[in-house]
């Protein structure tokens, strides 16, 4: 027999008394409104229990619409009554109404796939989103420009304008585990920096000392483990390049050629990096690719992507070419749909693949509809499930609004995040060195190199994929004529130009006629038809309309996020040394390496105000759940990935320059700025199990304004601008 006392509120209990009733909980659930039969007493005081009681024999429904009229917490506190309450405080479909008002998740997008309910998400995204500031870190004593963390997640480095690169130890509380003044090595800045697959080298980029126009950069690489040491430098122009690593032993930097008047090469070098080698036989770098640049433009910002889908792509091709031929072939892929079964997920349409070209007018025309990149409403958009929602949009940020695709291939898996993650030692013993020969690139994993580029204007606007399957690295430098040879061949080479000198023009070119050779003509560099041999090629160029800023990749290298500020609609460049005005507010693009298309994008999101000229990096980053990136508004911000909803902002006194997610922990997030600092979001469950009060939290963004916090007591409508000392 079944207790009532547990299944009615408190509040109507017979004082004193314990009151029982035969079949009460089977009437409960059908909800009928007849009596159950009999009753029993038992107390001291004789008391009966009423049959007819409303709160035993009221319907679900009507108690699921009493629930909806309270706010989350309240419907919390009621389940805390009873075990009736308790089951339908539980209810998902109370839980969904909640999540979707106040978090202004559109009605058209469905629970995330791998999620427990929307209870649990409703959870997640109120006590698992960084929003509890933990840390200020005020070593730096300039602008801190950019903050990246290590694979296992226990350091994070930062770049700053004093000269130093840091490393931290993420712990809580946060230390610095090493330190170093690049500006020992002439150095002006440092400016970014990324750690090697295992954790033991870090690659350090910066700005060498020069004139104010000077692009002159260079790369160093640090030992992580037993002690912080300089282990190699490589020459890195234009410094905005940044470099990144090809492999857990090599990097890649790059060097700028110009050509003619506005026409220039990039070359981008693979590098040892351990240098130190007995022969001056053995090469440290390695030619890798030679991209041609108009209009004053050049490669910047260059990262690599791990695509194990195009090795199956690769195999369902040459499968496809012995059956049916190359054409047919080619034309079943185009008519495939991406990611339809386990079977077909071959990078998503490999068309896009084949047809790679660089008249990115009329094939982004073509892919991307009413989508030009330009500065449109976003209401007008027609690619994109939802629109943008009004009336409560005075402090709410666009969300990023995805096509339908892009949820139907989002990743189920997560990382779970790990409570010792930060404190165990279990893996100590793999951060020895790799071995420093070839082996890491041997048998790797088909990769996009991803850069920013232009062809229009000098400004980046462009993002190129360059597909890259194999490397060979030369193992022994061609020692080339010997000595005695170089000093003959000199010394002939003299003779020939005395005898040249004294010829004219036409006697000279009678010579060459008479040994069957061409005159030597310098090439005409601005003809790219002409020249087009000499250079690699681009497969893949996506115009975005507007000065690209920085760019993230997915934990799964599956989608990379970029920040744009767009130009105008349908402007017009007519001198590229004069690029469109751009706007104040940055978009976030969402682009689908598997079919090399925008799948989501994010319009007018936050806020930037430096001059096209002076246009410097906002970086981004991305974990499995969540998206931030900086701004000039004085925050930064985060977004749900999935629901694309922004959840929070992150105050600074300055410009917030970059951000980055510790990767084995979403829920904790590092901010720099110009203001100096360096500050550590943590959420609500990590600073409780931390014993941290919880004193300033991020601004937090719920559509029910009677949720949100007040605003920060920093001044809202005064505009910060860059400083570029």
């Amino acid at each position: 027999m079944a207790e009532i006392g547990d299944d009615v509120p408190l509040a109507d209990r017979i004082r004193g008394k314990t009151v029982h009733q035969r079949g009460a909980r089977e009437s409960v659930e059908s909800n009928s409104s007849s009596s159950s039969g009999s009753s029993e007493q038992d107390g001291e005081d004789g008391g009966t229990y009423m049959d007819n009681s409303p709160w035993v024999f009221m319907p679900e429904p009507l108690f699921i619409k009493i629930f909806l009229q309270l706010r989350a917490r309240d419907v919390l506190n009621a389940g805390q009554c009873c075990k009736r309450w308790y089951k339908l405080s539980k209810d998902d479909y109370i839980w969904r109404k909640y999540f979707r008002q106040e978090f202004n998740v559109d009605p058209s997008i469905q629970l995330k796939r791998g999620a427990e309910s929307w209870r649990a998400e409703y959870r997640r995204l109120t006590n698992n989103v960084p929003m509890v500031m933990t840390d200020v870190l005020t070593f730096h004593s300039h602008q801190v420009l950019h903050v990246s963390f290590s694979h296992n997640g226990k350091m994070f480095a930062t770049c700053s304008k004093d000269g130093f690169v840091i490393v931290w130890n993420s712990a809580y509380p946060t230390t610095i585990r090493d330190s170093y003044d690049m500006r020992k090595l002439s150095w002006k800045y440092t400016q970014f920096s990324q750690f090697n697959q295992s954790d033991t080298l870090l690659l350090v980029s910066g700005v060498h000392f020069g004139s104010p126009h000077s692009t002159s950069g260079e790369i160093a690489v640090f030992t992580v483990q037993n002690g912080f040491k300089l282990k190699c430098r490589v020459t890195n122009r234009p410094y905005d390049i940044f470099g990144t690593w090809f492999s857990d032993q090599h990097l890649l930097s790059g060097d700028l050629s110009w050509l003619a008047h506005l026409v220039s090469s990039s070359i981008l070098w693979l590098n040892k990096a351990n240098q130190e080698v007995d022969s001056e036989h053995t090469p440290v770098r390695s030619q890798m690719y030679k991209f041609y640049n108009r209009n004053a433009s050049s490669i910047r910002a260059i990262m690599v992507a791990n695509c194990p889908w195009l090795s199956d792509e690769a195999e369902v091709k040459k499968e496809g070419e012995k059956e049916k031929g190359t054409s047919d072939a080619e034309q079943k892929s185009s008519d495939d749909e991406p990611g339809t079964s386990s079977g077909d997920r071959r990078a998503g349409n490999p068309l896009s693949h084949y047809q790679m070209s660089q008249d990115v007018d009329s094939d982004e025309e073509q892919d991307e509809g009413v989508d030009d990149g330009t500065c449109q409403d976003p209401r007008a958009a027609e690619d994109v499930p939802y629109q943008l929602l009004v009336g409560d949009q005075v402090d709410y940020a666009s969300p990023i609004q995805y096509l339908q695709e892009f949820r139907q291939e989002y990743e189920e898996s997560y990382y779970e995040s790990s409570d010792d993650c930060l404190e165990d030692d279990e893996d100590d013993g793999d951060d020895e060195e790799l071995s420093e020969g070839e082996d890491d690139l041997e048998n790797m994993c088909p990769k996009y190199l991803i850069f920013s580029t232009g062809s229009k204007t000098y400004t980046p606007h462009q993002i190129g994929f360059k597909r890259i399957t194999s490397v060979n690295f030369p193992r022994r430098i061609d020692p080339g004529p010997s000595l005695r040879e170089r000093i003959a061949l000199r010394d002939r080479q003299r003779e020939l130009q005395v005898i040249m000198a004294e010829m004219s023009p036409e006697e000279i070119r009678l010579q060459y006629i008479l040994q069957n050779e061409e005159p030597p003509t310098e090439p005409n560099w601005a003809n790219y038809e002409a020249v087009a041999g000499r250079f690699d090629k681009v497969d893949k160029l996506i115009d975005l309309h507007g000065h690209i800023i920085g760019m993230g990749l997915s934990p799964d290298h599956r989608y990379l996020y970029v920040n744009s500020r767009p130009w105008p609609k349908n402007c017009v460049i007519r001198n590229p040394l004069d690029p469109p005005a751009i706007a104040q507010e940055i978009d976030i693009h969402v682009i689908d390496l598997m079919t090399l298309k925008k799948v989501g994008k994010m319009l007018r999101a936050h806020k930037a105000y430096t001059p096209n000229t002076e246009c410097f990096f906002i970086f981004l980053d991305v974990c499995d759940n969540y998206v931030a990136s900086g701004a000039e508004d004085m925050h930064a911000y985060l977004w749900d990935r999935y629901y694309g909803v922004c959840l929070a902002k992150y105050q600074h006194a300055d410009v917030v320059n970059s951000v980055a997610f510790n990767p084995r922990d979403n829920e904790m997030l590092v901010t720099t700025s110009d203001d100096y600092e360096i500050r550590i979001w943590r959420s609500l469950s990590k600073a409780k199990k931390l014993g941290i009060p919880i004193v300033n939290r991020a601004s937090e963004f719920r559509k029910q304004k009677s949720n949100r916090p007040p605003p920060p007591p920093q001044q809202q409508h005064q505009h910060c601008m860059r400083s570029f000392v």
